[in-house]
């Protein structure tokens, strides 16, 4: 997965994108580490979504943007505005569906 380095990334890159996915870890958080394949694997199913990580620990004003305060945190922004919030106890089917819904009707309005 890709890894935005800066705010000034993270910020240009949801902008700038339609669909943007941002995955946001810790350098020790065991449970982002097991998170991260299985999101990876999942958006394989919507390939017009962008995803990123943004480690917290590197990029430390990712907090006070996006309002972030644990980790994982899970954004995905549709056109710039935040759709879904995702944190630790991330149910898969769930935001699978969520996900869904809202890429089958971006793309209905594309």
């Amino acid at each position: 997965m890709e890894k935005l380095q800066t705010i000034q990334e993270v910020t240009t890159f949801v902008r700038e994108n339609h669909l943007v996915f941002l995955y946001v870890s810790q350098e020790d958080c065991s449970v982002c580490h097991v998170l991260q394949p299985k999101l990876t694997e999942l958006l394989k199913k919507y390939p017009e979504i962008e995803l990123r990580e943004v480690e917290a620990h590197k990029v430390k004003e990712i907090s006070a943007e996006y309002l972030i305060f644990s980790a994982p945190t899970m954004l995905f922004f549709v056109d710039g505005k935040e759709y879904i919030r995702e944190g630790k106890f991330v149910q898969f089917k769930k935001l699978d569906a969520q996900i869904e819904h809202i890429y089958s009707h971006t793309k209905d309005s594309a």
